[in-house]
């Protein structure tokens, strides 16, 4: 299965209390598809005493099966608190977005997102030069200027 594929039959689930464990996401998912795999991640701090972050995946088998999950549990409530069930998005790489030690203008999102093809660029340029070249006319905003002194009243 692809990762594309993978993605759209996981979803997140958030607000998760600290009693909750794989086995009963496992069960309260279960209703609505076959279950491939189920991901609590731990905390990034070892000293830390909480099991899971608050949160975990549910993988489905089929796409259609997480939709499903998705519109009947989310804003449900598990362990005495409300959960968030949503579409899961996919892992952003350590050296994209804010925090990264990579220039955002160095990064492919932002290349993707703002490049300008060389054909453009020479455009831009060309109509720079042209505008520049014109002599400004330097009575230009002056009309209705043609009595001096102060306004009568």
């Amino acid at each position: 299965m692809t990762d594309a594929a993978r993605l759209k039959g996981t979803v997140y689930v958030g607000g998760l209390d600290q009693a909750v464990t794989s086995q009963t996401l496992a069960e309260a998912f279960l209703p609505f598809g076959e279950i491939v795999d189920i991901s609590l991640p731990k905390p990034e701090l070892p000293s830390s005493t909480d099991l899971h972050r608050g949160f975990g995946y549910v993988e489905f088998e089929l796409p259609h099966d997480a939709k499903e999950a998705i519109d009947n549990m989310d804003q449900s409530e598990l362990y005495g608190r409300v959960i968030k069930v949503a579409a899961a998005k996919p892992q952003k790489e350590s050296n994209e977005g804010l925090g990264s030690k990579t220039a955002v203008w160095e990064q492919e999102g932002y290349l993707a997102k703002y490049a300008v093809s060389e054909e453009d660029r020479r455009a831009a340029e060309q109509a720079r030069f042209a505008a520049n070249s014109r002599p400004e006319d330097p009575m230009q905003g002056l009309e209705g200027l043609d009595v001096a002194g102060p306004k009568p009243e």
